[in-house]
């Protein structure tokens, strides 16, 4: 029977790219390995055939012969020599984690240390000006009583049995050979036959650290701030991780915060509101004033530009908004009783004029039972 154009077999164009083919052969590989269709002849013979195109349109060398000549240009059998390498390469990154997973090479595993997360709550004044602080974070440091090995006192590690040292092993899956953390030294290379009674054997001792924060101005909720080496140390010397300080406000008395404006509610004098004047108002710098026209009703918003907060990516500081409550006077004696009635009154003899809002919700109340 004819083979199949390799490149057909992958599903990629001639003009393809080392990567794309790559990409290619990790989605089919992911599909058709025996493994996981493992009583299908079909899929173990497809699973044949783009390995082998692979092995040899990842050989630069082989795949311009192939170009040239095609299947004639390229011996199959010699996919087993230099084109192995790179088909090796791939299959350790798409099935290492089905086995264990591990990198290739000699020598300890090594890995990079785990990020870790703190929740700060600061105030909103806090967040406008942005301060200096000093936070407690979990650490590690290396064990007194065996200096970081691991061992009792008196005693080394020694070379893993299983591994020799290299920290990974090699497994055969069929027709396969993959590599794998070694399960015996979990990737250290060493065994501890003996541990240190201080430390259980890891090496490290959990402790508490004091880190300098520097809280920038304009800082909003859900921001973080990256202090970069002070998370989780590394495994067989991998580098740490990094701290990652997340930003929450506390609730604030007064003002909510909308990105770089602020908004308040303000109670409005019944009186004030009615005749107008002016009304001091409370701003995150200090003291500040609004003129209330007259017949002010609830619910009208005054701005005050550039009394928000300037954020941390802003030219200029927001606005202020102040959203005002018309207050009904409460707990009347009879006089102001009798002079509130006396009030009413006038206003009746007045018309309509002088409660627009009334009149229109009366209209369309009765246009609405009609």
């Amino acid at each position: 029977m004819a083979k199949r154009d390799y490149y057909e077999s992958l599903g990629v164009a001639k003009n393809a790219t080392d990567e794309e083919i790559k990409k290619a052969y990790r989605k089919l590989a992911m599909k058709y390995h025996p493994d996981r269709n493992p009583d299908s002849k079909e899929a173990e013979d497809k699973f044949k055939e783009i390995k082998e195109a692979y092995e040899m349109l990842s050989d630069p060398e082989k795949r311009e012969a192939y170009d040239r000549y095609g299947h004639a240009g390229v011996d199959p059998n010699a996919g087993m020599g230099a084109g192995a390498g790179n088909f090796g390469d791939v299959f350790g990154d798409i099935f290492g984690d089905i086995f264990g997973g591990g990198r290739r090479g000699g020598g300890p595993q090594v890995y990079r240390g785990a990020d870790l997360r703190y929740s700060l709550e600061i105030t909103l004044e806090q967040a406008a000006k942005g301060f200096d602080t000093e936070i407690r974070v979990p650490s590690w440091e290396h064990c007194d009583v065996c200096h970081g090995s691991g061992a009792k006192a008196g005693t080394k590690p020694t070379t893993c049995h299983t591994c020799g040292g290299s920290g990974a092993v090699r497994m055969q899956q069929g027709f396969f050979s993959v590599q794998q953390t070694c399960p015996t030294c979990h990737g250290s290379g060493q065994e501890i036959k003996d541990p240190c009674t201080a430390c259980d054997g890891v090496g490290r001792k959990r402790k508490n650290k004091t880190l300098q924060v520097k809280i920038p101005a304009g800082i909003d909720e859900g921001m973080r701030i990256r202090s970069a080496g002070n998370g989780e140390p590394g495994v067989n010397g991998g580098p740490p991780g990094d701290l990652y300080v997340e930003i929450h406000l506390k609730e604030h008395s007064i003002f909510e915060r909308d990105g770089d404006d602020l908004h308040c509610q303000v109670p409005l004098p019944f009186v004030t509101a009615t005749l107008g004047g002016n009304l001091e108002v409370p701003t995150l710098g200090g003291k500040g004033e609004i003129t209330i026209p007259e017949g002010t009703q609830t619910g009208k918003t005054f701005r005050l530009r550039g009394k928000g907060i300037k954020g941390v990516r802003s030219n200029y500081p927001g606005d202020l908004y102040c959203h005002v409550i018309v207050e009904t006077p409460v707990r009347l004696n009879e006089e102001q009783k009798d002079l509130l009635r006396k009030f009413e009154a006038a206003l009746d003899d007045g018309g309509d004029r002088h409660s627009p809002q009334n009149k229109s919700w009366t209209d369309r109340v009765k246009k609405f039972f009609s």
